[in-house]
């Protein structure tokens, strides 16, 4: 017999939730096979067993945090047959219904006759019903809160894709009806029962926030309430960029396998411009600055389950094709939801790209613990005057660069955006301050 318990996950994460039970009480698992998956505050970690032989039990529920080291199954070795404790539970059954016919064998023909019809009339109401829980899939804490509240799951609704049925969509079913009696119990007047009647109408989806869409939501308000955020504003004439990756990305992607895009000239440009001014790469650390002699850029990423920021390690060191390579490979981890807690863990600055999604203008929050992060947003053409004559229409993206005023003052940070946008309006200029 062996216990699963909670590995180490990372030094600055000591607990998780339970995403899903791969195997159920009962199944058969291999060494090394994959049991649980767990839910931290950055990445799914998938658990393995340690030993082959039969899920005993689980000790915790889907959805229930648990903490490094606490046992959350147990696997007990052998074959997986379980034919012996099932007949031993159908001893039990027939044993009981044995037990209870002859104590109403018992009673008088009178009352036996009355139990038989109240009997007979549950076992009406009741077959449907353990029909109707056969084909509802649901989660063990499911099963388990719903047996404990007497609630029908083939009654309950789910926002499941699969349409299984989890904790949460029980709790949400079971506080409806309290929600409704209460105006009736309280209120002897017919107003109120109709005003919550008429709200009651009107359809809602409760969904319980995940624990990483929980983390980012506390980061971000955190970085707001402890930072002295400011954003400052420029834009870029992208005209040169795109020739020049026009012209040259067929023979990229020829020779490195990889597409030329935007993010590696923007990479390149910020790790110049961090060199030039060390404070926007910098963090801050009780009463000390910490000046990071290193560039770790994170690159953000959306995923279904929300914001997530991989790190391009020492890109100082990297030229174009490592730097999109790598861009490309930590996005496709990410969206497969393979990424590590080494590929998010460190970074000294960040960018993230809302243009992506048609994102014209907007303020990023930093990404703390770090005092810079750079926003990219959409290209589009507008007219900008080349001299006091002429006009030409222009490929223009804004660009944001949100910083921690209590270590970078105004002059710092607008002159980091103003070299961001010369390096890249001049991109020839990054292979000299690469």
């Amino acid at each position: 017999m062996a216990e699963i318990k909670v590995p180490e996950l990372a030094e600055s994460i000591t607990e998780g939730t339970i995403a899903q039970w791969l195997k159920q009480p009962g199944d058969q698992v291999e060494k090394g096979e994959y049991i649980v998956e767990l839910e931290t505050d950055k990445v799914n970690v998938e658990v393995i067993s340690e030993e082959a032989g039969v899920i005993k039990e689980h000790k915790a529920d889907e959805g229930e945090t648990v903490e490094v080291g606490q046992v959350i199954a147990i696997v007990e070795a052998g074959d997986g047959s379980s034919s012996g404790d099932t007949e031993s539970e159908k001893e039990k059954e027939e044993e009981s219904e044995s037990k209870s016919e002859e104590k109403s064998s018992e009673q008088p023909k009178e009352e036996k006759g009355e139990e038989v019809q109240e009997e007979a009339s549950d076992e009406i109401e009741e077959v449907p019903h353990n029909q109707k829980k056969e084909r509802t899939i649901a989660s063990p804490a499911a099963r388990k809160l719903a047996r404990e509240k007497g609630i029908d799951l083939s009654q309950v609704s789910t926002v499941d894709p699969m349409g299984r049925v989890r904790k949460q969509d029980v709790e949400s079913h079971s506080s409806k009806p309290a929600e409704s009696k209460k105006p009736e119990k309280s209120s002897g007047s017919a107003k109120p029962a109709q005003e919550t009647k008429k709200a009651d109408t009107k359809p809602v989806v409760r969904e319980k926030m995940s624990r990483r869409r929980q983390t980012i939501a506390n980061r971000l308000v955190e970085v707001q309430q402890t930072a002295a955020m400011l954003t400052t504003f420029n834009e870029i004439d992208m005209t040169h960029v795109m020739d020049l990756r026009k012209r040259k990305k067929d023979k990229f992607f020829d020779t490195h396998d990889v597409r030329l895009g935007f993010m590696s000239f923007f990479t390149k440009a910020v790790v110049a411009a961090l060199k030039k001014y060390p404070y926007v790469n910098a963090e801050i650390d009780g009463d000390e600055v910490v000046l990071k002699k290193y560039y770790d850029v994170g690159v953000a990423v959306s995923t279904d389950d929300g914001l997530v920021v991989p790190i391009v390690r020492d890109c100082d060191r990297k030229n174009f094709a490592e730097i999109e390579g790598e861009i490309v490979e930590l996005a496709t981890k990410a969206k497969n939801k393979k990424l590590q807690l080494s590929d998010l863990q460190g970074g000294s600055f960040t960018i993230t790209n809302g243009g992506v999604f048609g994102s014209l203008l907007s303020t990023p929050i930093l990404n703390g613990p770090q005092v810079g992060i750079l926003g990219m947003h959409t290209i589009q053409l507008r007219p900008v005057a080349i001299d006091a004559e002429k006009m030409e229409n222009r490929p223009m993206m804004y660009i944001a660069l949100s910083y921690d005023h209590r270590i970078i003052d105004g002059k710092e940070a607008v002159s980091f955006l103003a070299m961001v946008k010369n390096l890249l309006e001049n991109p020839e200029d990054l292979l000299l301050e690469g």
